[in-house]
């Protein structure tokens, strides 16, 4: 299909935009799909990312290039962890450091049907080596034959100055622990506007290293509407934008609580926005494409991985999503939705730093185990080789284990006490036998004595999942605040110095609201009540995420008439002893869970404070992302609620 005919299939939508903000955008564009300002003002902008994390599916990048009608491509792949251990692939070799499947899976089959197309490309794949990651995609250019501006974004690598700060007692900012030894990454979380300035100097790809996952879209949008840096309102809706396209098909249909209603996970359909330089935007997917657009899957997206929606912190802006209103304006095609109502503020004078350091190692033995009683024989199984291998480390002069976690799967004890009652033992089970220890020798004697269990402990234990445990190192995350006026950015264009950016700061950072993160309830307390009990997942959607050892859970009601009710029943208190069993408490009079509100979309959001047993590669759970916490909360029991489905019938 043509552009214009792509073009054509989307006027249902652009009517419904003009209806909505009575305004009529020119198509115009430049030669190589460069935006065309017109008396109307500026035409929508269409961006697309084609990638959430590194080793994302392939066939994203030919359905956005040929079915999108982009503007802008963008691919998020850095994680803390991912910096972590892209720099010790540097440590080993000078020329890596970067994602190479950007490189070689998501550019050089397509780079020209791209440049054909007029799309630009933007992208944090430099990782710890950006200028590497240029290098070898001028590389791919040139055997093309294309002539292509590539940007580099450097300056948010600070893993020269490991030694001064520790030396000056920085310490973590959500922990107060001391800056750590063994540093391996370091760096700063930048901003849009160095990959506008970019794109303001020519570029059609920009290479970034870290920055927030937000920013790969905002810049653009910057660059393509001129929006200034004081625009806090647009800058809010530009990084809602990108906070919404950032992982990919999780906006589109992906891990959607109701993944029954969801066609064809084999040719999901990655997210496209259509950007006006008044902030709103439209989202969809490109024609022909599995999955879908829906307030539902929208929604859950705004909640994943943020804290409080009225101060989400950016180096850009400080966001208010509390607000935002998600309007679903087409159901053909998979869907489209109308998004708007993101509020600004300026921003603090800080960037915030990540450092990664190493902490130990860890193993972990998974093993099927089948036959009668095998949550039984898992367990003891489990015990038997725990107890082997620390007369090992007796015998050998080793000290113990620094941390264990034995979990038996198909039992629901990740559930604690919401564990399902019933009589009948499953006759097949999972060990997960995870491991910590400060010396890999140890970890190396531990994984040797997995497989003995096969032929002298219980019947049924039917092999090893990945063969013999590899012992891997543990990265664990240092967090802090470092002034934005002490980083130096640079910008290259093909190779060569083209600018240095200083931030220029010129305005008050407001501090966060004082007031009480769960709303007040004396509005609630005269609801009507029934007999009726549900499932939360009767009345809500829910999606959770992690940032570092503190998980979010975002619940959005079904329908406005649930979320009274949800309000009313569903407190920090109420989920904060759901999920006691994986909370670490510090201290028995503070309170691990926090709720707060988002009355645009009739949602909540609860953020768990050291809840996933360290979080990333540092913890020894099966989930040590949070990723089923949302699904778990879905059993949540409400009760003495009104027949709220007849209600919403009527």
């Amino acid at each position: 299909m043509n552009r214009w005919c792509c073009w054509r299939r989307l006027r249902p939508w652009r009517a419904a935009r003009a209806r909505a903000f009575g305004d009529q955008r020119s198509s115009a564009r430049w030669p190589g799909g460069r935006c065309l300002a017109t008396e109307a003002g500026p035409r929508p902008v269409r961006l697309a990312c084609a990638s959430g994390f590194w080793g994302d599916t392939a066939t994203s990048v030919p359905q956005l290039v040929s079915g999108g009608n982009l503007d802008f491509l963008v691919f998020d792949y850095l994680s803390e962890i991912t910096m972590s251990l892209l720099a010790a692939a540097k440590a080993k070799s000078p020329d890596l450091g970067y994602v190479p499947d950007f490189v070689q899976i998501a550019m050089a089959p397509f780079i020209k049907e791209i440049h054909k197309r007029g799309i630009r490309v933007v992208c944090n794949a430099g990782g710890v080596n950006p200028l590497g990651c240029a290098a070898a995609l001028q590389e791919v250019v040139m055997k093309a034959k294309l002539d292509l501006k590539i940007a580099v974004v450097t300056g948010d690598d600070l893993i020269f100055m490991k030694d001064l700060l520790k030396e000056v007692g920085i310490t973590d900012m959500y922990n107060d622990s001391h800056f750590p030894a063994n540093v391996q990454s370091m760096n700063a979380y930048l901003g849009a506007r160095p990959i506008s300035r970019a794109l303001d100097l020519g570029a059609d790809v920009v290479v970034t290293g870290r920055c927030v996952d937000s920013a790969i879209v905002l810049g653009p949008l910057i660059h393509s509407f001129g929006w200034k840096q004081n625009e806090f309102d647009l800058l809010a809706a530009g990084s809602l934008a990108g906070h919404l396209i950032e992982c990919g098909a999780q906006c589109t249909g992906g891990i959607f609580t109701d993944w029954h209603k969801v066609p064809d996970w084999d040719n999901i359909g990655f997210p496209v926005v259509e950007c006006s330089s008044d902030g709103s935007f439209i989202l969809s997917k490109p024609p022909k494409t599995g999955g879908l657009v829906s307030f539902g899957t929208v929604t859950e997206q705004l909640v994943y991985e943020i804290g409080d929606p009225r101060n989400y912190q950016l180096p850009d802006v400080v966001c208010n999503f509390s607000q935002v209103t998600v309007s679903e304006i087409s159901v053909t095609d998979g869907g489209a939705v109308l998004v708007q109502g993101a509020k600004g503020s300026p921003p603090s004078d800080s960037y915030k730093i990540c450092a990664t350091y190493l902490d130990g190692y860890r193993s972990i033995a998974v093993c099927p185990v089948a036959g009668r009683r095998s949550v039984e024989k898992g367990r003891k199984t489990a015990e038997s080789i725990l107890k082997r291998t620390r007369r090992i480390f007796k015998e050998v002069g080793l000290d113990d284990f620094k941390s264990v976690n034995v979990q038996i799967l198909g039992s629901e004890e990740t559930y604690g006490r919401q564990a399902a009652k019933t009589n009948n033992s499953p006759r097949e089970a999972v060990i997960w036998l995870a491991v910590h220890h400060m010396q890999k020798k140890a970890l190396e004697l531990f994984s040797r004595e997995i497989a003995p269990a096969g032929t002298g402990m219980a019947p049924g234990l039917t092999g090893i999942v990945g063969g013999r445990p590899k012992v891997s190192p543990v990265l664990k995350p240092f967090f802090f605040l470092y002034p934005k006026q002490n980083v130096t950015i640079d910008i290259f264009m093909n190779g060569k110095h083209a600018e240095t950016l200083k931030e220029d700061f010129n305005f008050t950072h407001l501090p966060a609201s004082e007031e009480n993160a769960e709303q007040e309830q004396d509005d609630l307390n005269d609801l009507p009540i029934g007999a009726c009990r549900y499932r939360l997942e009767e009345l809500a959607y829910t999606r959770s995420g992690d940032k570092g050892n503190t998980a979010n859970i975002g619940v959005i009601a079904r329908h406005p008439l649930y979320y009274p009710y949800l309000r009313k029943l569903l407190t920090a208190q109420a989920v904060e002893e759901y999920f006691q069993h994986l909370i670490e408490k510090t201290d028995s009079d503070t309170m691990m869970v926090t709720r707060f509100d988002l009355p645009g979309i009739q949602g909540l959001n609860f953020v768990l404070r050291n809840s996933l047993g360290g979080g990333g590669v540092a913890s020894l759970r099966i989930d040590p992302q949070g990723k089923a916490y949302g699904q778990m909360l879905l059993d949540f029991q409400l009760r003495n609620l009104p027949d709220l489905k007849t209600l919403v019938d009527e």
